[in-house]
Parts: structure tokens; C-alpha cells; sequence
């Protein structure tokens, strides 16, 4: 099983994915996570990686590729696996389709989750992060606010905001998103396995009713 998260930051991907992890069994990972553990580990792709990382610079398709083909080897995932943050390009989404075909297996379902900007402004901007870094839950201050302002109801840590979670910053991102994404979904749409999900409040449909949905597929 291979199910792919597509969307904008703000869209509710993290909440899905790790709902689907729990329902179905599989792990959830993130070009972030494999990127984190090959630095971590010194690794020759790790060092590669982080030789852009470190300067801001984005990782080229061809390292971020080699890092999630050894990511795709590991026993944890032969069962199945949930990709958040790859394939970002149609270069990455062609090559995954190679690499899985070498397994014989395939990609089952891309979860592409759309929501109106103006709404993905409103959570990002109103998103607080616990500061402990063991715990780092996720709170909204209009959609899960905590039980006391400023302080994690886990473990009682001050709440903090991300420097980048400002209107500024969040428009652009959304902007390029659509841009960098938009080859990829008509992509997965041709090989007709796209599902897109509108998660908006104003239809009250959120992330949990589409991971909900989607684990009794499977």
C-alpha cells in the first residue's frame, strides 16, 4: 500500500497521514524525516543533502530521490508506506513510479487536499507549537485552541509561534505550491489514481472526516 499526500501547507496533510497511520497500520514519512535521519547519520547522501539544506537551497531531485530509494528498502515499510512531502516534481513522481515498479508495486491512491486560501491563512496564522521539544503538539487557536491560553495541555510548556507562520510568508508559500504542484495532479489525475479532498470549515468537512473516509478503503 502507497498513498501519496498532496496540498498546500495549511491543508490538514500531517492530520491525515497520521490518522491513516493509526487506522491502517503504516508509517507515515516525510522528505523532512529521511533528510533529518541520513544528516543525523553522517551518511554520504546525508552530507549531500545537507550541503543545500545548510545554505537554504533546495535538495536536487536527484539526491532527494537516491534518499527515498534507500528509505523505500527499510523492513518497516514493505507493508506499506504514507508519503508526505515527495514527489514535490514530476521528475520525483516518475521515478517513484520506477522504483516501485522494481518491487512490484505501485502507487494506490494520491490524496490531494485542497482549502481556500483565505481559510489556510487563518489556521497558519492562528497555529501555536508547544515548545518541549519531546512533545511539539499542534494546536489552533480558533480550531483546537488550548485548554489555558499560551501553555500545552500535554505537558503544561509554553505554546509558541513559528517565525514563518506570518500572512506574508504563508501567501507565498501557497503561491508556489500551486505552481510547483499543479504538473503533479495533472500527473496522478492521467493515471487515474488523484482522489481530491476540499477540507474547509465552511462545509464542515475536516481532515479527520477524509482520513476517515479513506481508511475504510483499504
Amino acid at each position: 500500500m502507497v498513498i501519496i499526500m498532496l496540498g498546500a501547507p495549511g491543508t490538514g496533510k500531517g492530520t491525515v497521514a497520521g490518522i491513516l497511520t493509526q487506522k491502517l497500520g503504516v508509517p507515515q514519512v516525510s522528505t523532512g524525516d529521511i533528510f533529518r535521519k541520513h544528516i543525523k547519520e553522517q551518511t554520504e547522501l546525508g552530507k549531500l543533502a545537507d550541503k543545500y539544506i545548510s545554505k537554504g537551497h533546495l535538495v536536487p531531485d536527484d539526491v532527494t530521490i537516491d534518499l527515498v530509494k534507500s528509505r523505500l528498502q527499510e523492513d518497516d515499510v514493505k507493508d506499506g508506506i504514507i508519503l508526505d512531502g515527495f514527489p514535490r516534481t514530476v521528475v520525483q513522481a516518475e521515478a517513484l513510479d520506477k522504483m516501485l515498479a522494481e518491487q512490484g508495486r505501485k502507487v494506490d491512491m494520491v490524496v490531494n487536499l485542497t482549502t481556500p486560501k483565505e481559510e489556510i491563512i487563518e489556521r497558519i496564522t492562528n497555529r501555536r507549537i508547544c515548545s518541549n521539544p519531546e512533545c511539539k503538539t499542534i494546536y489552533n487557536l480558533i480550531l483546537n485552541p488550548p485548554k489555558v491560553e499560551g501553555i500545552c495541555d500535554k505537558c503544561g510548556s509554553e505554546l509558541i509561534q513559528r517565525k514563518d507562520d506570518n500572512r506574508e510568508t504563508v501567501e507565498a508559500r501557497f503561491e508556489n505550491y500551486l505552481e510547483v504542484t499543479s504538473p503533479l495532479v495533472e500527473y496522478y489525475t492521467k493515471k487515474g489514481n488523484l482522489r481530491t479532498e476540499l477540507v474547509s470549515k465552511d462545509i464542515n468537512r475536516l481532515g479527520k472526516d477524509v482520513a476517515e473516509d479513506i481508511a475504510k478503503e483499504f
